[in-house]
């Protein structure tokens, strides 16, 4: 038995050896479970304390700091378009005016990214797809964030753009608004009213005249935006936007339209290089009218030359030819030298002054001084002035307006030219009296004419409507005024040169000339300026009106011929849209209606 014990007890260490054996290791295992779980609760309890530190770090000691940063990010100055002031003609109908439009800009960082949407976003802009991804490429390795696809864009091209955006979720794309310049006259105006450029800054005409008058100071706003751009609050306006002020023309955009319509007809009819005519209000010294050929559209992009831009009637001048007679005539009756019936024999229909000489058209014989006027007679009127001495048709000229601006302020106006007298040689002195070695701008010859018709008083011309007379110089005295006036009355009769001139109704008193080209090289045969100017009603004339056409091509070049018809068809209309009394009962008026214009 005590053997067998032993055996058993044996066998029992040995089973409590293995079994201490056999626990050891999994005694060591849960001591290093609980140990990682220790270290785990201190990692995890050590986060939580330093995410709530740095929670309350940020919301509760550096929460303006964090704020500001945001602000910087998100907060924007925005400005807030203003509109350039509208050009009105005297009867307040608009003549360039400012209309709400689209910008469109792009951040080229998320742009260049999708190429995939150049095609069709091209194809929106109406602009090439090469073109469009050199731009987008050029800013975005610039590392710039903003450009500009199209500035003031037509509605239909915004729109197209819009559903290019939404098509293909374009990230960076927006639109703003800005003012574009519209001018519903077009053409008809193009060169007085003028246009502004991309910044909508006066480039030339009223535009660039007025410029600081009809320009607009934007606004300015603060938003907030998100990251692309959008705005998604207003937070408060900075500065409130100042609209431009409005400009009031003495235009008549009746008698414009009217005064354009014929003088194109005219040069297209004679086939001429171009033309001009003024209409001047007497009374006023207000410009009603000022037209040109050829003209340009301002509405259009720049692509016409700049000599399609040119305000001829202030920019280029002309040998006024025998349109200056009068004032010869008008001189020496200042100096009683001469009355209206003075005879003077113009035969043979030459004159020599040293080896040259100058002729009229034909011989016509003995004429008294108001059918020099009549016919037209170069040698009469030399006779006249060279009972002068050469400073007192210098001075004349000089105080009518010759050899100097119009003071009107447009840019690029022309002062013409008017040789000293020291400088004129005897021959000089003669041609000078029948309107060759000067030249003038058909402006400066309407404010000539304005004299004779307001009784010998220079009044000062204005593109601007006027809402009283202006003070005016005293040039010739009203007994000679009215003297010329009679005189020229001639020149419309059946024995003048201007016979397509004549109104019904109405006293007509005017001048033809027909003046040979110059040039650099001298006078081209074949070349020639037509003129015709002249006022209405006689008894107290209200309008003066001048035409030039430039290069008539074809057998008349007359200005009888050329020009004076585009006179007698814009008159009437201007007569009755004022209303100014008929003055001649010889030839009573045929009441019509006025041409259509539009408004």
């Amino acid at each position: 038995m005590i053997g067998a014990d032993r055996k058993a007890g044996r066998k029992t260490g040995h089973t409590q050896g293995r079994q201490r054996r056999a626990s050891a290791p999994h005694a060591r295992v849960g001591g290093r479970f609980d140990a990682r779980r220790m270290l785990i609760g201190l990692v995890l309890a050590a986060a939580f304390v330093s995410v709530t530190a740095s929670a309350f770090y940020r919301q509760v000691v550096e929460t303006d700091f964090l704020k500001n940063e945001g602000t910087k990010r998100f907060l924007r100055d925005r400005e807030i378009p203003a509109r350039r002031g509208i050009i009105m003609d005297r009867n307040g109908e608009p003549l360039a005016i400012s209309t709400a439009v689209a910008t469109i800009w792009a951040d080229p960082q998320h742009l260049i990214a999708r190429a995939d949407a150049f095609e069709a976003l091209a194809r929106a802009l109406e602009e090439p797809e090469e073109a469009l991804a050199a731009r987008i490429a050029q800013y975005a390795n610039k590392g710039r964030r903003y450009m500009y696809l199209q500035r003031r864009v037509e509605p239909h091209r915004a729109r197209a753009v819009e559903d290019v955006v939404e098509t293909y979720r374009l990230a960076g794309v927006g639109m703003d608004t800005e003012y574009r310049r519209f001018y519903p006259s077009g053409e008809i105006l193009g060169q007085v009213v003028g246009f502004t450029g991309i910044d909508d800054q006066g480039q030339e005409g009223i535009e660039l005249i007025r410029n600081d008058q009809l320009e607009a100071n934007p606004g300015k706003r603060r938003v907030i935006q998100d990251g692309h751009r959008r705005i998604v609050e207003e937070v408060e306006q900075l500065r409130a936007p100042v609209h431009g002020e409005d400009v009031v023309l003495s235009i008549d955009q009746r008698l414009q339209f009217l005064a354009y319509r014929e003088l194109k007809r005219a040069v297209e009819e004679h086939q001429a290089i171009g033309g001009s005519a003024a209409l001047l209000d007497v009374r006023t010294g207000e410009i009603l009218a000022l037209v040109n050929q050829p003209s340009f559209n301002p509405n259009q992009p720049r692509r016409e030359s700049a000599e399609a831009r040119r305000n001829r009637a202030l920019t280029d001048v002309f040998e006024p030819g025998s349109t200056v007679k009068p004032f010869v005539i008008a001189a020496a009756l200042e100096r009683g030298l001469i009355k209206p019936h003075t005879a003077i024999d113009t035969s043979p229909g030459v004159l020599r002054i040293g080896r040259n000489r100058v002729r009229d058209y034909r011989d016509l014989g003995q004429l008294d001084t108001t059918s020099i006027l009549t016919k037209s007679s170069n040698v009469g009127v030399v006779k006249i002035a060279q009972q002068m001495d050469r400073a007192v048709l210098w001075q004349l000229y000089g105080a009518i307006g010759f050899g100097q601006t119009t003071e009107v302020g447009f840019p690029g106006e022309r002062t013409g030219y008017l040789p000293h007298y020291s400088d004129w040689s005897s021959f000089e002195h003669a041609t000078l009296a029948f309107g060759y070695g000067l030249n003038v701008t058909t402006l400066q010859l309407a404010q000539a004419y304005a004299i004779i018709a307001a009784d010998g008083l220079k009044r000062p011309m204005t593109l601007f409507r006027r809402d009283r007379i202006p003070p005016a110089e005293r040039v010739l005295t009203p007994a000679t005024a009215r003297a010329v006036r009679q005189m020229l009355e001639t020149v419309i009769s059946s024995d003048g040169t201007a016979r397509r001139a004549a109104i019904p109704g109405y006293r007509v008193a005017g001048k033809t000339g027909t003046a040979k080209k110059a040039t650099a090289n001298g006078y081209v045969d074949g070349k020639y300026q037509s003129v015709f100017v002249a006022m209405v009603p006689v008894t107290e004339p209200r309008f003066v009106m001048v035409v030039m056409v430039d290069e008539p091509s074809g057998e008349d070049y007359y200005g009888g011929l050329v020009a004076a018809p585009t006179f007698a068809k814009v008159m009437p209309a201007a007569l009755r849209l004022y209303n100014v009394a008929p003055d001649d009962p010889k030839h009573p008026l045929i009441l019509t209606s006025a041409p259509e214009a539009p408004r």
